[in-house]
C-alpha cells in the first residue's frame, strides 16, 4: 500500500512537472513572439522609411527631368539661333 502511495504521488509529481513544463514552454513561444512581433513593426518602420526616401527620389528625378526639358529648349532657341545668322550670311555673301 505504500508503494502504492508513493507511485501515486510521483505520478502526480510527474504530471505537475509536465504540465508546468508545457506551460513553461508556452511562456517562452509567446515571448518569442512577442519579440518576433517587435522585429517586424521594426522592419515595418525601415521599410516605410526607404519608401519615403524613394518618394524624394522620384521628386527629385521630375525636377531634373524638367530642368533637362528647360535647356532642350534653350539649345533648341540657340541653335534657332545660330541657323538665322548662318541664314543672314548666307544672304550677305550672295548679295556680295
Amino acid at each position: 500500500m505504500a508503494a502504492a502511495q508513493v507511485l501515486k504521488a510521483t505520478h502526480t509529481v510527474d504530471d505537475n512537472g509536465r504540465v508546468r513544463g508545457v506551460a513553461d514552454i508556452a511562456l517562452s513561444v509567446d515571448n518569442r513572439v512577442a519579440g518576433m512581433n517587435e522585429r517586424v513593426a521594426g522592419v515595418d518602420d525601415r521599410v516605410a522609411s526607404v519608401d519615403d526616401r524613394v518618394v524624394g527620389v522620384e521628386e527629385r528625378v521630375a525636377g531634373v527631368d524638367e530642368h533637362v526639358a528647360d535647356v532642350g529648349d534653350r539649345v533648341k532657341d540657340v541653335d534657332d539661333r545660330v541657323k538665322a545668322v548662318d541664314d543672314k550670311l548666307v544672304a550677305v555673301v550672295d548679295g556680295a
